[in-house]
């Protein structure tokens, strides 16, 4: 009995020790470009933060000089949309601006990337080399005394069409560069197959091109989002008249204090302002990654 069981302890598999995961070194390179990552999240992220807490703070707990509010008021936002007419006009037009601003410039932006890619242009080589020349140049700031004078000239200071019209011209030459660059990441075969099969440039480019260039679209839609929805300078130059204004230019020539336009008030319309934005790249991030990867920074 005994040497049975010698010889069955013997027979038992014995359990093998796993040798030890060697431990992974980290890169100080690794650890310093996370460092600077989050350190530049942090600043984006920080002011904002602070502006939320400021809008749902109380008016008496905002000159306290707290950072987290002791009550929250969630009043200012609706005291905004009732008591504060001319903010949702000015906030309409920052809406009316930028929307159309964005659907004229993509649709010449696209008209004007196809045809410097798939069509024998005489002079492309020139157009494309003043656009591209056109980017080392502060127009907007150059430009702004003479955007004025032909403004005030055809009468149209004071109204949206003198806002847009700028927008769209200031960011063509970016856009039509960036739908180049989309268009020509697209093979030539597809165009001349329509070709071949009947179709006209026309139908080419808005039943075939524009699908397959989806996500360079959003990209361009985005860039002139952004720009127009935030820009200033020529928005506030054009105009004096409040009911006017887009909601940027209202922002900055506030004065803060007691009454309508109280801290938290300002806050609450600051988050209105930049909220459409977030959103809108928030839904549209990975079409516009897409985008970017496929061409629409290779001009």
């Amino acid at each position: 009995m005994e040497g049975a069981q010698s010889i069955d302890s013997d027979s038992r598999p014995k359990m093998v020790e796993s040798a030890p995961y060697p431990r992974r070194r980290v890169k100080l390179s690794t650890v310093l470009l996370h460092a600077n990552i989050i350190f530049f999240c942090l600043i984006i992220v920080l002011p904002i933060a602070w502006v939320i807490l400021m809008s749902i703070k109380s008016i008496p707990d905002t000159y306290t000089g707290r950072l987290w509010p002791k009550t929250f008021d969630f009043t200012h936002y609706g005291y905004v949309f009732e008591k504060m007419p001319n903010v949702l006009q000015n906030f309409a037009n920052s809406i009316i601006v930028t929307f159309s601003t964005v659907a004229i410039t993509c649709v010449i932006a696209i008209l004007a990337g196809y045809a410097l890619v798939h069509l024998k242009l005489p002079g492309r080589v020139l157009v494309i080399g003043l656009l591209v020349a056109s980017l080392f140049f502060p127009t907007r700031i150059v430009s702004l005394i003479g955007i004025f004078q032909i403004q005030s000239a055809v009468g149209l200071l004071n109204t949206r069409a003198g806002i847009i019209l700028p927008y769209v011209t200031l960011n063509l030459a970016l856009s039509i560069l960036i739908m180049r660059g989309v268009f020509e990441q697209i093979s030539h075969e597809i165009v001349d197959a329509a070709r071949i099969d009947g179709a006209s440039s026309w139908r080419t480019l808005w039943q075939i091109m524009v699908p397959l260039a989806v996500n360079g679209v959003i990209v361009l839609i985005i860039v002139n989002f952004v720009t127009a929805w935030g820009e200033y300078l020529l928005a506030y130059t054009l105009t004096n008249d409040q009911s006017v204004r887009t909601l940027p230019v209202v922002l900055a020539t506030v004065t803060g204090g007691f009454g309508e336009w109280a801290w938290p008030r300002i806050a609450a319309v600051y988050i209105m302002a930049i909220l459409p934005g977030i959103l809108g790249f928030a839904i549209a991030q990975q079409w516009y990654m897409k985008g970017m990867s496929q061409g629409a920074l290779k001009f």
